[in-house]
């Protein structure tokens, strides 16, 4: 699409995953936004990613990053879940191929990192400016809101998007105080060489490992390496609002004595760190205020239990940039485009944390009927079609 622009300004604060694909989308469809991110380099935070169909059929067909992206990650090869003591399969659903034909789009496993440089790298350096820690927003202006940065800077914009990540500073604009909830749940995150996975059965597949008060996600990555995160549910108090813990040396294999020793030996290969206090947010009636509008985490931070936090930001930014650019093309005015973004993503990202938040009670049941009846469920032929397709299989631009 060309002839959008307008002269319209339009800010993005934050330059993780959302924020780049909503930059990548919205110049492709004839706009110029300028991006703001805090580091001062793109760099390796939060180890890695899971991206699922319902956002790399985007990445592949809209932003133009298909072929690195395929070269970057790790093909998925099913999904597969395990007693996390003895290791058998309660379930296992999709191959590769099948995902595929029942999804449209590949299962990826990428380092965060990699995924950022292909999306700046379609930018083509154009309107990203790092370095540019947002400190203050003035948006009482009749003219345009004013971003202040730490470094003395200010920008001016028609519009700011918030893709500034779970402790967003400008959802407090939007909501007016921290509203984060602690899940009940902490981790630990590493990733591990197959060198050190000699036991691991199905090192191509995400796997989950369940059991008592605790479970084991990991899927490949495109180093060849495994990205994990342990999960352990809470006993005892927690700092309060502490999104980070000190550890002890070994404490995360203590928590797992007795497990399958392929579980021993991924997390024994990854020294100790903090402990992730696992956070997420209560679901917005408002995305908007002002000229502030969220996206991702900012909107909707959700725990990682369904591995879609990236995915439901490129979603968003997808369906943003749609409703904008169709505006501006019909020449409207930005505001009811703004609701239509909001209505057209609050009741699909409000299930979608809603599922993310009680799988972990699923994954964590004590032994017992409950247990059993549990893995009957993810056992059956019907697994997928009942519990996974309506995340996987969803297509956010079809309105």
């Amino acid at each position: 699409m060309t002839g959008v622009n307008s002269g319209r300004r339009v800010a993005i604060v934050g330059a993780g995953i959302g924020g780049l694909t909503l930059a990548v989308e919205l110049r492709r469809q004839g706009l110029e936004p300028h991006v703001y991110e805090q580091a001062e380099e793109l760099r390796e935070v939060g180890a890695a990613v899971a991206l699922s169909a319902n956002a790399t059929r985007f990445l592949r067909d809209r932003t133009g990053i298909g072929e690195g992206l395929a070269e970057k990650a790790a093909d998925v090869d099913g999904l597969v879940f395990r007693d996390g003591r003895d290791g058998r399969v309660i379930g296992r659903v999709l191959s590769r191929e099948a995902y595929r034909a029942r999804c449209g789009a590949p299962y990826y496993g990428i380092h965060r990192a990699d995924i950022q440089q292909l999306l700046a790298s379609a930018l083509g350096g154009v309107g990203l400016h790092l370095g540019k820690r947002l400190v203050r927003i003035d948006d009482s202006g009749a003219a345009a809101a004013v971003l202040h940065f730490a470094d003395g800077d200010r920008a001016e914009a028609d519009l700011v998007i918030g893709a500034d990540g779970a402790k967003s500073l400008l959802r407090r604009e939007v909501v007016g105080y921290d509203d984060a909830r602690f899940s009940g749940c902490y981790g630990w995150r590493g990733i591990v060489g197959p060198q050190h996975l000699d036991l691991l059965p199905d090192p191509a597949a995400i796997q989950f490992w369940m059991g008592p008060g605790g479970h084991l996600l990991h899927y490949p990555i495109g180093s060849g390496e495994q990205n994990f995160l342990l999960v352990k549910r809470l006993e005892g108090p927690w700092p309060e609002q502490a999104w980070l813990a000190p550890g002890t040396p070994g404490e995360h294999v203590a928590a797992f004595e007795g497990w399958h020793p392929a579980v021993i030996q991924m997390i024994n290969a990854v020294p100790t760190g903090d402990r992730w206090g696992l956070f997420h947010r209560p679901p917005l009636h408002q995305w908007s205020k002002g000229r502030v509008t969220l996206l991702g985490d900012a909107a909707h931070a959700l725990v990682p239990h369904h591995g879609q936090g990236a995915n439901q930001s490129i979603e968003d930014a997808i369906v943003l940039a749609d409703c904008l650019t169709d505006a501006l093309a019909r020449g409207e005015d930005w505001e009811p485009a703004r609701l239509r973004y909001q209505v057209r993503r609050l009741e699909r990202t409000r299930k979608v944390q809603v599922a993310s938040i009680t799988t972990a009670d699923v994954l964590h049941l004590p032994d017992g009927a409950r247990a059993e009846a549990r893995n009957a469920r993810l056992g059956a032929p019907d697994a997928w079609e009942r519990h996974l397709a309506w995340i996987h299989e969803y297509a956010a631009d079809r309105d």
